[in-house]
């Protein structure tokens, strides 16, 4: 009944169900969303699509969060350390070991763009409060991310990949600060000038964010179905799939010993956000990332695959272990509990 329920859950979220939606009217309709076509992608969604993804983020940080949790630093340290830090490093050993078995060497170029990518905004909160974690830690965190990694994911990008990218540095550092941090700046600017107002419409700028986002994942798989029918084989997504939740797995196992670890003293509650907050990645700001880095479609589309898969199973993986990490929660409660007693 467990895990029926959180199957249920999953099919239940939306946005989920809309990218799935979208690549299937892309695979119909191809012509609309490729380049030359209705939407004219190559304008629309290069320079305002995009644009405006990063000006709803900037518009949706909240200064506050990041100074109410300062003081749990080393917590803070520790996750944003392993997500950026730790997790590109293993993943990149990771490709290097097995990339050879595998001819299609843009596909592994993906596993590596999805590991520099920040945490998120949403699941990692969400997960973190059904299991009873530090929910203002995942928040602290999410934000945090969400703003380191709108410089550092471009700059682990380039350190890996020098020399694979379409766009030359400089051009990719003018379009990352045109497209990616200058409405970021602006967003915040705005909201300290009419922040009160904006509160009224955050449902409303969730819903335009979703679907900008919806728009670019549209256009990016109609450019494919209709010039590189061949770019995805059963093998291709057989492979994704498997090693996106090999490399989930072994992130969690590796984060929840080093943050469990008697050295380090997080709590109970700490760890639950330690452990969603460090592993999983941001489609809604990764997706648009990797699209002004990656200006050639045929190479765009297997890089940014991994990154499709990893979103849709770090939430199916993370509800399944909710009850596990509930009942280690009440375990480690009963210690303590005990050990305050004696």
């Amino acid at each position: 009944m467990g895990m029926e329920k959180t199957i249920i859950k999953f099919l239940n979220k939306p946005f989920l169900i809309s990218v799935l939606a979208s690549i299937f009217l892309a695979y119909l309709y191809p012509q609309v969303g490729a380049r030359g076509g209705i939407l004219k992608p190559e304008i629309t969604v290069k320079y305002g699509a995009i644009f405006m993804i990063f000006f709803i983020s900037g518009i949706s940080l909240q200064r506050k969060e990041l100074v109410a949790a300062a003081c749990q630093f080393r917590v803070h340290l520790f996750i944003q350390v392993f997500s950026l830090i730790f997790i590109p490093l293993i993943v990149q050993i990771f490709v290097e070991l097995f990339g050879q078995l595998y001819p299609n060497s843009d596909l592994f170029i993906g596993f590596v763009a999805v590991s520099c990518m920040p945490p998120p905004v949403s699941s990692a909160v969400f997960l973190t409060k059904k299991v009873g974690g530090n929910e203002a830690t995942a928040v602290f965190n999410s934000a945090l991310g969400s703003f380191l990694g709108i410089f550092i994911t471009p700059a682990l990008l380039y350190l890996f990949f020098r020399g694979s990218g379409d766009v030359p540095i400089w051009s990719a550092i003018f379009q990352l600060s045109l497209t990616v941090v200058f409405p970021v700046l602006l967003g915040q600017f705005i909201r300290i000038a009419v922040g009160y107002h904006l509160l009224k419409h955050k449902k409303l700028l969730s819903v335009i964010g979703s679907f900008l986002l919806l728009l670019i994942i549209y256009t990016t798989f109609c450019d494919t179905f209709s010039n590189h029918e061949d770019a995805f084989t059963l093998s291709t997504v057989i492979i994704t799939t498997v090693t996106v939740v090999l490399l989930q797995l072994i992130f969690l196992a590796l984060a929840f010993c080093a943050s469990t670890s008697s050295f380090l003293h997080f709590s109970a509650e700490d760890v639950i956000a330690i452990l969603y907050c460090s592993t999983h990645k941001s489609l809604t700001l990764g997706f648009p990332i990797l699209k002004v880095l990656y200006a050639n479609e045929a190479r765009f589309i297997l890089i940014s695959f991994p990154l499709l898969v990893y979103h849709p199973m770090q939430i199916l993986i993370g509800s399944f272990l909710v009850p596990l990490l509930q009942k280690w929660m009440q375990m480690k409660t009963k210690y303590f509990s005990k050990l305050h007693f004696v």
